[in-house]
């Protein structure tokens, strides 16, 4: 399956509908674009995999969600500045014939995240 993700918002117990994502490779400290997605109502890229197992290659990547405009977007109240703006995940894909699931459980205040299945 590649790489995906899963974004849930926790403050409201839902996906997170309209969330902004952007997926980069990176190399030290260079960063360079491959995708921004808007997540579907299931908290998903609508297009499914991020990479497909045929495109996922051995080295590091970063996700970067934006929590502060999601939740704006939702009628949260933030305070200036925000607790979190956006949320960047840096990871590594050492065995790239196995699936990387990357979720998200995200507040205005909290994030948590690990390697899913």
């Amino acid at each position: 399956m590649g790489l995906s993700t899963h974004v849930l918002d926790t403050m409201h117990g839902c996906p997170a509908a309209g969330m902004q994502v952007a997926l980069y490779t990176t190399d030290g400290a260079q960063a360079t674009l491959v995708k921004r997605l808007t997540l579907n109502s299931d908290g998903r890229n609508p297009d499914g995999p991020l990479y497909d197992n045929a495109s996922l290659r051995k080295g590091t990547y970063r996700l970067v969600f934006d929590v502060s405009g999601y939740f704006r977007a939702k009628g949260v109240q933030l305070p200036e500045p925000n607790f979190l703006d956006q949320v960047t995940l840096d990871f590594g894909v050492a065995h790239q014939e196995q699936h990387y699931h990357v979720p998200l459980l995200v507040s205005p205040w909290s994030y948590s995240t690990y390697r899913g299945s």
